[in-house]
Protein backbone atom coordinates (compact mmCIF):
# COMPACT_ATOMS: atom_id res chain seq x y z
CA UNK A 1 0.00 0.00 0.00
CA UNK A 2 3.02 2.48 1.03
CA UNK A 3 4.68 1.46 -2.51
CA UNK A 4 1.98 2.13 -4.41
CA UNK A 5 1.21 5.50 -2.85
CA UNK A 6 4.71 6.95 -2.98
CA UNK A 7 4.76 5.76 -6.72
CA UNK A 8 1.42 8.27 -7.41
CA UNK A 9 2.79 11.21 -5.43
CA UNK A 10 5.90 10.54 -7.68
CA UNK A 11 3.91 10.81 -10.74
CA UNK A 12 2.29 13.54 -9.62
CA UNK A 13 5.58 15.44 -9.23
CA UNK A 14 6.31 17.86 -12.49
CA UNK A 15 9.82 17.24 -14.10
CA UNK A 16 12.93 19.06 -12.39
CA UNK A 17 13.78 22.37 -14.45
CA UNK A 18 17.25 23.37 -15.17
CA UNK A 19 18.39 26.83 -13.21
CA UNK A 20 17.58 29.32 -16.18
CA UNK A 21 21.26 30.45 -15.21
CA UNK A 22 24.81 28.93 -14.68
CA UNK A 23 25.58 28.54 -10.80
CA UNK A 24 27.50 31.53 -9.51
CA UNK A 25 30.98 29.30 -9.65
CA UNK A 26 30.75 28.18 -13.12
CA UNK A 27 30.28 31.49 -14.95
CA UNK A 28 33.70 32.61 -16.43
CA UNK A 29 35.71 35.72 -15.26
CA UNK A 30 35.35 37.26 -18.81
CA UNK A 31 31.59 37.27 -19.18
CA UNK A 32 32.33 40.37 -17.05
CA UNK A 33 34.03 42.71 -19.23
CA UNK A 34 32.11 42.43 -22.68
CA UNK A 35 31.28 45.49 -23.68
CA UNK A 36 28.44 46.93 -26.49
CA UNK A 37 25.31 45.59 -27.67
CA UNK A 38 22.38 43.73 -26.05
CA UNK A 39 24.68 41.11 -24.78
CA UNK A 40 26.28 43.18 -22.46
CA UNK A 41 23.61 44.38 -20.82
CA UNK A 42 21.89 41.66 -20.42
CA UNK A 43 24.40 40.38 -18.17
CA UNK A 44 24.21 43.39 -15.77
CA UNK A 45 20.49 42.89 -15.72
CA UNK A 46 20.76 38.77 -14.97
CA UNK A 47 24.26 37.87 -13.97
CA UNK A 48 25.87 40.61 -12.62
CA UNK A 49 26.69 39.51 -9.04
CA UNK A 50 27.01 36.03 -9.90
CA UNK A 51 29.90 36.81 -12.09
CA UNK A 52 31.47 38.95 -9.81
CA UNK A 53 31.37 36.22 -7.24
CA UNK A 54 33.51 34.06 -9.95
CA UNK A 55 35.76 36.70 -10.98
CA UNK A 56 36.73 37.18 -7.26
CA UNK A 57 36.67 33.09 -7.01
CA UNK A 58 38.83 32.85 -9.89
CA UNK A 59 41.58 35.94 -8.13
CA UNK A 60 40.97 38.59 -10.92
CA UNK A 61 40.33 42.31 -8.95
CA UNK A 62 36.92 43.84 -9.18
CA UNK A 63 36.68 47.29 -9.92
CA UNK A 64 35.22 49.96 -7.27
CA UNK A 65 35.03 53.67 -7.62
CA UNK A 66 36.70 55.26 -5.02
CA UNK A 67 35.70 57.37 -2.29
CA UNK A 68 35.45 61.62 -3.02
CA UNK A 69 36.57 60.52 -6.96
CA UNK A 70 34.23 61.61 -9.17
CA UNK A 71 33.40 65.06 -10.70
CA UNK A 72 30.12 65.87 -11.53
CA UNK A 73 29.22 68.57 -14.34
CA UNK A 74 25.34 69.64 -14.31
CA UNK A 75 23.86 71.26 -16.91
CA UNK A 76 21.87 73.88 -16.51
CA UNK A 77 21.98 76.14 -19.18
CA UNK A 78 19.27 75.29 -21.55
CA UNK A 79 15.91 77.65 -22.49
CA UNK A 80 13.60 75.32 -22.27
CA UNK A 81 11.50 76.73 -25.00
CA UNK A 82 9.04 73.65 -25.60
CA UNK A 83 7.95 74.32 -21.97
CA UNK A 84 6.29 77.13 -22.69
CA UNK A 85 7.06 78.62 -19.48
CA UNK A 86 8.42 82.18 -18.17
CA UNK A 87 11.72 80.51 -16.92
CA UNK A 88 14.31 77.86 -18.44
CA UNK A 89 12.48 74.49 -17.41
CA UNK A 90 15.20 72.81 -14.56
CA UNK A 91 14.17 75.91 -12.46
CA UNK A 92 10.16 75.16 -12.52
CA UNK A 93 9.17 73.55 -8.97
CA UNK A 94 8.60 69.98 -8.70
CA UNK A 95 6.87 69.06 -5.53
CA UNK A 96 8.08 72.57 -4.37
CA UNK A 97 12.08 71.77 -5.33
CA UNK A 98 13.81 73.45 -8.87
CA UNK A 99 13.72 70.52 -11.19
CA UNK A 100 17.62 70.70 -11.31
CA UNK A 101 17.87 70.53 -7.52
CA UNK A 102 16.55 66.73 -7.51
CA UNK A 103 19.18 65.49 -9.23
CA UNK A 104 22.16 67.65 -7.55
CA UNK A 105 20.65 66.31 -3.88
CA UNK A 106 21.09 62.89 -5.04
CA UNK A 107 24.81 63.32 -6.29
CA UNK A 108 25.67 65.20 -3.22
CA UNK A 109 24.36 62.04 -1.33
CA UNK A 110 26.87 59.67 -2.95
CA UNK A 111 30.14 59.18 -0.94
CA UNK A 112 31.98 58.60 -4.41
CA UNK A 113 31.04 62.45 -5.55
CA UNK A 114 33.90 65.00 -4.62
CA UNK A 115 32.55 68.23 -6.18
CA UNK A 116 29.63 69.39 -8.59
CA UNK A 117 30.10 71.92 -11.23
CA UNK A 118 27.00 73.48 -12.06
CA UNK A 119 26.84 75.25 -15.31
CA UNK A 120 24.40 77.47 -15.46
CA UNK A 121 23.53 81.40 -16.52
CA UNK A 122 24.98 83.90 -13.62
CA UNK A 123 21.28 85.02 -13.20
CA UNK A 124 20.30 81.62 -11.59
CA UNK A 125 23.50 80.61 -9.39
CA UNK A 126 21.19 81.87 -6.33
CA UNK A 127 18.80 79.17 -7.24
CA UNK A 128 21.81 76.80 -6.48
CA UNK A 129 23.63 78.69 -4.07
CA UNK A 130 20.34 78.61 -1.84
CA UNK A 131 20.65 74.65 -1.37
CA UNK A 132 24.45 74.45 -0.75
CA UNK A 133 24.79 75.10 2.94
CA UNK A 134 23.04 71.80 3.39
CA UNK A 135 25.37 69.85 1.39
CA UNK A 136 28.47 68.49 1.99
CA UNK A 137 30.85 69.00 -0.69
CA UNK A 138 31.91 71.74 -2.56
CA UNK A 139 29.42 73.32 -5.56
CA UNK A 140 31.33 75.03 -8.67
CA UNK A 141 29.90 77.21 -11.38
CA UNK A 142 30.42 77.30 -14.92
CA UNK A 143 28.95 79.54 -18.04
CA UNK A 144 27.11 77.92 -20.77
CA UNK A 145 28.24 77.45 -23.86
CA UNK A 146 26.37 78.08 -27.86
CA UNK A 147 25.59 74.41 -27.94
CA UNK A 148 25.83 70.92 -25.27
CA UNK A 149 29.27 70.45 -26.09
CA UNK A 150 30.34 73.99 -25.08
CA UNK A 151 28.70 73.59 -21.87
CA UNK A 152 30.52 70.02 -21.03
CA UNK A 153 33.82 71.70 -22.17
CA UNK A 154 33.43 74.69 -19.99
CA UNK A 155 32.34 72.79 -16.94
CA UNK A 156 35.37 70.51 -17.78
CA UNK A 157 37.53 73.42 -17.10
CA UNK A 158 36.46 73.49 -13.73
CA UNK A 159 36.80 70.09 -12.56
CA UNK A 160 39.74 68.64 -9.65
CA UNK A 161 42.76 67.70 -11.50
CA UNK A 162 42.87 64.53 -9.64
CA UNK A 163 39.13 62.98 -10.18
CA UNK A 164 39.33 59.76 -12.01
CA UNK A 165 35.72 60.08 -13.68
CA UNK A 166 34.00 63.34 -14.84
CA UNK A 167 29.90 62.55 -14.37
CA UNK A 168 27.86 64.29 -17.03
CA UNK A 169 24.37 64.92 -16.02
CA UNK A 170 21.19 66.96 -18.14
CA UNK A 171 19.80 69.08 -14.75
CA UNK A 172 16.53 68.21 -16.43
CA UNK A 173 16.64 64.44 -15.43
CA UNK A 174 15.62 64.83 -11.77
CA UNK A 175 14.47 61.35 -11.36
CA UNK A 176 17.67 59.56 -11.28
CA UNK A 177 18.19 56.83 -8.82
CA UNK A 178 21.26 56.59 -6.75
CA UNK A 179 21.38 53.23 -7.30
CA UNK A 180 21.72 53.59 -11.40
CA UNK A 181 24.24 56.72 -10.82
CA UNK A 182 26.58 54.03 -9.12
CA UNK A 183 26.17 51.26 -11.79
CA UNK A 184 27.20 53.76 -14.49
CA UNK A 185 30.43 54.92 -12.04
CA UNK A 186 31.34 51.35 -11.92
CA UNK A 187 31.08 50.42 -15.29
CA UNK A 188 32.99 54.11 -16.43
CA UNK A 189 35.73 53.00 -13.75
CA UNK A 190 35.99 49.39 -15.58
CA UNK A 191 35.93 50.32 -19.33
CA UNK A 192 36.54 53.79 -19.38
CA UNK A 193 33.40 55.17 -20.61
CA UNK A 194 29.92 54.45 -19.69
CA UNK A 195 26.33 55.72 -20.26
CA UNK A 196 22.56 55.13 -18.62
CA UNK A 197 20.36 53.77 -21.27
CA UNK A 198 17.32 51.70 -21.65
CA UNK A 199 16.07 49.11 -24.67
CA UNK A 200 13.66 50.83 -27.04
CA UNK A 201 10.27 49.52 -27.03
CA UNK A 202 8.61 51.43 -29.30
CA UNK A 203 8.79 50.13 -33.51
CA UNK A 204 11.96 52.62 -34.91
CA UNK A 205 11.78 53.14 -39.04
CA UNK A 206 14.05 55.02 -40.69
CA UNK A 207 11.98 57.03 -43.40
CA UNK A 208 13.01 59.44 -46.24
CA UNK A 209 13.28 62.91 -46.97
CA UNK A 210 9.88 62.37 -48.21
CA UNK A 211 8.15 60.74 -45.39
CA UNK A 212 8.26 57.56 -47.54
CA UNK A 213 9.36 54.20 -44.92
CA UNK A 214 13.12 53.04 -45.55
CA UNK A 215 13.42 49.77 -43.52
CA UNK A 216 12.43 48.98 -39.99
CA UNK A 217 14.97 48.78 -37.62
CA UNK A 218 16.19 45.83 -35.32
CA UNK A 219 15.01 46.91 -31.95
CA UNK A 220 17.26 44.33 -30.48
CA UNK A 221 20.04 46.72 -31.28
CA UNK A 222 18.56 49.75 -30.13
CA UNK A 223 19.20 51.83 -26.61
CA UNK A 224 17.59 55.22 -25.91
CA UNK A 225 20.62 57.05 -24.25
CA UNK A 226 20.09 58.81 -20.92
CA UNK A 227 22.40 60.41 -18.20
CA UNK A 228 24.36 60.92 -16.53
CA UNK A 229 27.36 59.69 -18.81
CA UNK A 230 30.46 58.72 -17.16
CA UNK A 231 33.90 58.64 -18.51
CA UNK A 232 37.99 59.46 -17.70
CA UNK A 233 38.86 62.99 -17.74
CA UNK A 234 41.76 62.23 -19.88
CA UNK A 235 39.27 60.47 -22.40
CA UNK A 236 37.04 63.63 -22.60
CA UNK A 237 39.86 66.12 -22.60
CA UNK A 238 41.11 64.04 -25.67
CA UNK A 239 38.27 63.96 -27.83
CA UNK A 240 37.30 67.63 -27.32
CA UNK A 241 40.86 67.93 -29.16
CA UNK A 242 39.75 65.76 -32.24
CA UNK A 243 36.19 67.40 -32.02
CA UNK A 244 37.57 70.94 -31.86
CA UNK A 245 40.47 70.54 -34.27
CA UNK A 246 38.29 68.56 -37.35
CA UNK A 247 35.55 71.00 -36.28
CA UNK A 248 32.85 68.18 -35.49
CA UNK A 249 29.53 68.48 -33.88
CA UNK A 250 28.16 65.45 -31.69
CA UNK A 251 24.77 65.47 -29.89
CA UNK A 252 25.73 63.60 -26.59
CA UNK A 253 29.00 63.38 -24.53
CA UNK A 254 29.66 59.61 -25.09
CA UNK A 255 29.67 60.97 -28.70
CA UNK A 256 32.66 62.67 -27.98
CA UNK A 257 34.30 59.51 -26.93
CA UNK A 258 33.48 57.72 -29.44
CA UNK A 259 35.19 59.71 -31.78
CA UNK A 260 38.25 58.62 -30.74
CA UNK A 261 37.06 54.66 -31.21
CA UNK A 262 36.89 54.22 -27.73
CA UNK A 263 34.38 51.40 -26.87
CA UNK A 264 31.77 52.91 -24.57
CA UNK A 265 29.87 50.62 -22.52
CA UNK A 266 25.59 50.49 -21.72
CA UNK A 267 24.87 50.11 -18.54
CA UNK A 268 20.95 49.46 -18.47
CA UNK A 269 18.65 52.39 -16.43
CA UNK A 270 15.29 52.81 -15.61
CA UNK A 271 12.47 53.92 -17.59
CA UNK A 272 11.63 56.03 -15.23
CA UNK A 273 14.57 58.44 -15.52
CA UNK A 274 13.14 60.66 -17.92
CA UNK A 275 14.13 64.24 -19.31
CA UNK A 276 11.39 66.83 -18.37
CA UNK A 277 10.88 68.78 -21.76
CA UNK A 278 7.23 69.24 -22.34
CA UNK A 279 4.19 69.86 -19.54
CA UNK A 280 2.86 66.56 -20.08
CA UNK A 281 6.75 65.64 -18.93
CA UNK A 282 6.37 67.43 -15.68
CA UNK A 283 2.77 65.79 -14.88
CA UNK A 284 4.26 62.28 -15.46
CA UNK A 285 7.57 63.65 -13.46
CA UNK A 286 4.75 64.43 -10.27
CA UNK A 287 3.17 61.20 -10.49
CA UNK A 288 6.79 59.29 -10.43
CA UNK A 289 7.78 60.96 -7.56
CA UNK A 290 4.57 61.37 -5.69
CA UNK A 291 4.74 57.31 -6.15
CA UNK A 292 8.07 56.34 -5.17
Amino acid sequence: MELRLCLRLHARLPPAVPPPFPAPAALPASLRIRTGGSYAVTLRRRARRPAIRAAIADGAQVVTVKKRSVSVILLSGGQGKRMGASMPKQYLPLLGLPIALHSLKTFCQLKEVKEVVVVCEPDYIDVFEGSIEDLQIPIKFARPGKERQDSVFNGLQEIDGDSELVCVHDSARPLVSSEDVKKVLEDAAEHGAAVLGVPVKAIIKEASSDSFVVKTLDRKTLWEMQTPQVMKPNLLKDGFELVKRDGLEVTDDVSIVEYLKHPVYITEGSYTNIKVTTPDDMLLAERLMSDA
